[in-house]
């Protein structure tokens, strides 16, 4: 994606750890996905870093951005920043940006699905809830 400033926008891109999701999200397409489980020690170092580089995107972009969760366990800490998340971008939503959400869980999984239906009430935003087979 150009910026207003001609340099090319960086995707954001975080490995995985035992501990963290991994992050994809992709500048140039509107595509971001997180992926893994989210048990950071300090939720807010991981997730500030994230809110962010999206702030950043949004100045910048008018397309159409999904970003889709693929998450095996949010613990309580991270459950709370990414709520957090989802209000701000709300809030680009209805300063007009195109944003949906899709939250992926595994067949079975009750918690992560629960968890997508109360973030799927609590924020106004296009909110898809789709169940896998499994996360890849």
């Amino acid at each position: 994606m150009i910026c207003e400033n001609n340099k090319l926008m960086k995707n954001l891109e975080i490995n995985p750890t035992f501990n963290t999701p991994s992050i994809n999200f992709n500048a140039g397409s509107g595509y971001f996905l997180m992926q893994g489980r989210s048990i950071p020690e300090d939720p807010d170092k991981f997730y500030e870093k994230i809110m962010t580089w999206m702030e950043e995107y949004f100045d910048e972009t008018s397309n159409e951005t999904n970003l889709e969760f693929r998450l095996e366990y949010v613990n309580s800490g991270s459950s709370k920043y990414i709520l957090e998340l989802l209000r701000r971008l709300h809030k680009l939503a209805q300063a007009g940006k195109l944003i949906k959400i899709i939250w992926c869980f595994e067949t079975d999984d009750e918690s992560i699905e629960d968890l997508g239906e109360h973030y799927k009430n609590t924020v106004d935003l296009p909110f898809e809830i789709r169940e896998i087979d499994e996360m890849i």
